[in-house]
């Protein structure tokens, strides 16, 4: 049994130790790329492109790389509609097994034709790290889809990649959340990741996901790496993507993703979502009418 004298002595200790605490420092969670990390923008080149610069840079093309007809003519129709940066699908992620899962291999092939005729960089997917190899021998940027958000395995590979990378927030992430998986690209050393927000899911269901645009004006102000807004699988109808596309700049995005093919109707991955190119052309210039108001052009 401790004596009363050995508990004064006990409690004495506690309090001294109490009135001269050891301090150590936390540091930020986002060490690298957080605003406290680099105050200036990041502007990630993919090819002859800038993204996070002054120009509001505009990605289109199909959900998936279906035939070279089709990638072909859509690329050049995008292209003579402004577009810089050309997207197709190779490896395609779907709900279901049953669904088109895309030409993989050959589906690069024919987005390097597209490059090739037009000049435009290409960003595709990669889904498995196996592979990653072939999809970063084609693309001028890879991009990791909502579902691949936080395979951190896959995240720290692309940290030992020399190429940019799209990185898609996932459905249920957090901005927190969101922010970290890109911490684990940067953290592997690669300093070139663009983010994407392309919805989450909320209670509501008239639209296939619910588009935060309070995400971008909240990553802006948290990192200094470029932000982007894809509307089209956000909202999964094509009349809702050219007005969301022009509050995706209203914003403050630095630019937009679309899906565009030039038949939706026939289109083998989400044709309900896809603009035709005429549509398509009419939302580039709306764009452009809108962005010396905003002191952005394309």
């Amino acid at each position: 049994m401790m004596s009363a004298g050995m508990e004064t002595r006990s409690m004495g200790a506690v309090m001294a130790g109490i009135e001269a605490p050891v301090v150590i420092p936390s540091k930020p969670k986002h060490n690298l790329v957080s605003r406290q990390a680099k105050a200036t923008d990041t502007v990630v080149q993919v090819g002859p492109v800038a993204l996070g610069g002054p120009r509001f840079v505009v990605i289109a093309g199909p959900c998936s790389v279906e035939s070279p007809e089709q990638m072909i003519a859509t690329a050049r129709a995008v292209k003579d509609s402004g577009a810089t940066i050309l997207r197709g699908g190779a490896f395609k992620p779907r709900t279901s097994p049953y669904s088109f899962q895309g030409m993989g291999e050959d589906g690069l092939t024919l987005l390097a034709l597209a490059r090739e005729v037009t000049g435009l960089p290409v960003v595709t997917e990669v889904m498995d790290s196996e592979d990653l190899a072939v999809v970063a021998a084609y693309a001028d940027m890879i991009q990791i889809g909502a579902r691949n958000v936080q395979n951190f395995s896959l995240l720290k590979k692309l940290g030992r990649v020399n190429q940019p990378i799209l990185l898609k927030r996932g459905l249920m992430t957090t901005i927190d959340e969101f922010l970290m998986s890109a911490e684990y690209i940067l953290a592997a050393g690669n300093p070139q990741v663009v983010l994407c927000e392309r919805g989450i899911r909320t209670f509501e269901t008239a639209t296939r996901n619910t588009l935060d645009l309070s995400a971008v004006c909240v990553l802006k102000e948290r990192t200094h790496l470029p932000v982007i807004v894809d509307p089209s699988h956000a909202v999964g109808a094509r009349r809702f993507v050219a007005p969301l596309a022009r509050a995706a700049m209203a914003v403050g995005a630095d630019g937009v993703m679309v899906e565009v093919h030039c038949s939706p109707e026939s289109a083998l991955c989400d044709g309900d979502q896809s603009l035709c190119p005429s549509d398509f052309a009419h939302m580039m210039d709306e764009l452009v009418v809108m962005g010396p108001s905003l002191h952005r052009a394309l």
